[in-house]
């Protein structure tokens, strides 16, 4: 079965605006990113983006690239935008690649979409990595994940999940706090796959209290019963970039041939 890769690329990034068209070892940022993606077995690669300058940057390097509105509430909203202009049937598999991912395994592109079509009962896919440092797992910035034997999503939460009640004092969080044997903590990766009629379903719910109270947009699909699929990532994911610094280090890693897909 053949899955399309949607690239969405914003210009008015808070932290850092423009980034989809940041210079990085000679071509704009998100020019790397469909490079990564199109290294994936997918059958179709597409920007989509709200902003001229960008569109502009991907026709000159050949991407296709789709305008979408600058009015959508979240990424999602997008994503259904460019599934329904491009006609995708229902069982349709779409990969969402951020476009600030410029080192992004194509591995792991192939491993969302795979797990779409090795679990039918799921309507999303996406990945986690094991957590070895007790910072990350008390850190809101770090989204946890617990999931199920079979890989299906119980919860994702920027709390630690799941609480080790008879290790950790009320007060853990400012502590050197222990990890529990025996217990896996996994960090969620943002990248997803989904089938064409979870994204039709989903522009549909309204947000749900747990999706705003964590403001994680992936709690809306649990709230409505959408199963998620989570797979441990087959290798390390690659930094992305947020800010200047980011920027810098990720310019630093490829300009030196730091870059191995």
């Amino acid at each position: 079965m053949s899955f399309t890769v949607v690239i969405p690329a914003r210009y008015a990034s808070s932290r850092l605006p423009g980034k989809p068209l940041a210079m990085i070892a000679g071509k704009p940022m998100i020019q790397h990113v469909c490079e990564r993606a199109q290294e994936s077995r997918a059958a179709r690669v597409v920007v989509a983006t709200d902003d001229v300058r960008i569109e502009d940057a991907c026709r000159a390097f050949g991407a296709e690239v789709v305008m979408t509105s600058p009015n959508h509430a979240s990424g999602t909203d997008r994503l259904e935008e460019v599934a329904r202009k491009l006609g995708l049937e229902a069982d349709h598999r779409v990969v969402n690649v951020q476009g600030d991912e410029p080192m992004l395994p194509p591995a792991l592109i192939n491993q969302v979409a795979d797990n779409l079509e090795f679990h039918p009962e799921a309507a999303i896919s996406t990945l986690c990595e094991r957590i070895h440092d007790s910072h990350q797992v008390f850190n809101p910035n770090v989204v946890k994940v617990v999931f199920d034997a079979r890989g299906m999503a119980h919860y994702f939460s920027r709390a630690p999940i799941p609480w080790a009640r008879d290790l950790w004092p009320q007060n853990a969080a400012s502590t050197e706090a222990d990890l529990p044997d025996g217990v896996g903590y996994f960090r969620h990766i943002g990248i997803y796959g989904y089938r064409t009629s979870v994204l039709s379903e989903f522009v549909s719910w309204a947000p749900a209290p747990i999706e705003q109270v964590e403001a994680l947009e992936q709690l809306r699909a649990l709230y409505n019963g959408a199963r998620i699929h989570v797979d441990i990532a087959g290798r390390p994911p690659a930094p992305g970039v947020d800010t200047e610094e980011d920027l810098a280090r990720v310019r630093g890693l490829m300009e030196a041939g730091g870059f191995n897909a």
